[in-house]
């Protein structure tokens, strides 16, 4: 009879973790291309462990917690629509490359963005925050969603496998809105004036939906450091 072993080698080093702050925010176009190339650049790297940290980022902190018309919102920020349309139709061509179906046409108001960042520190605690980001940008750039009503964004929370009653009971109460603008305060302190901005290691930091290659060499400087240091990658 033949007997196999096997055989476990206790002193092969662990996996590295990083890491990786995200500062976002929901309501951002770029801010959903990023993270999109982010998981692309670490989808390539397994070597190491990512800590994926999200960093909520107000980029209109004005607006009112029920939203604006977009066509105000175009109006004050990009000076009319023209312009607007060409930022949008090149992020269009941008996202297709990443599996993005941006929906400009669907918008028809601006929300804040405080409410959904608050459901994602919710999702955080559940072990559940990637997959509410992603279903977050999804549910507002691809379906129009307006991802500052309460009810709707319970229902998103029901759809990645949380309790959507629980949800809409935390999403009606004050609970984490401190924390976000606390959040958003600390981002701008650190000096982060446009999103996404990764931070890797609490070294490393890149602002801009940059493209996979850009951060995975951002990463091997990360990794380079954490060995040189002794393994200490937060």
């Amino acid at each position: 009879m033949l007997r196999y072993t096997i055989c476990v080698n206790i002193l092969a080093p662990l996996q590295p973790r990083l890491d990786i702050e995200v500062a976002f925010d929901l309501i951002c176009p770029w801010c959903y291309l990023g993270v999109r190339r982010l998981r692309r650049a670490l989808r390539a790297r397994p070597d190491f462990i990512p800590e994926l940290v999200w960093r909520p980022f107000l980029l209109n902190p004005d607006i009112p917690p029920g939203g604006v018309s977009r066509a105000e919102f175009v109006a004050r920020k990009f000076g009319g629509e023209d312009r607007a349309r060409r930022l949008q139709n090149a992020l269009t061509e941008l996202g297709r490359s990443e599996g993005i179906s941006f929906r400009f046409d669907l918008l028809g108001r601006v929300p804040s963005s405080v409410t959904a960042h608050r459901l994602v520190r919710h999702a955080v605690r559940e072990g559940l925050g990637e997959m509410m980001v992603e279903a977050l940008f999804y549910a507002y750039f691809a379906d129009g969603v307006d991802i500052g009503d309460p009810g709707r964004l319970a229902t998103i929370a029901a759809r990645i496998g949380l309790d959507p009653h629980a949800a809409l009971a935390f999403l009606r109460s004050s609970e984490d809105a401190e924390a976000v603008h606390t959040e958003n305060l600390r981002a701008h302190r650190l000096g982060i004036n446009g999103v996404p901005c990764f931070i890797i290691a609490g070294q490393q930091a890149i602002a801009g939906a940059q493209e996979p290659e850009v951060l995975e060499r951002l990463l091997d400087v990360a990794l380079q450091q954490y060995h040189h240091s002794g393994g200490d990658g937060r």
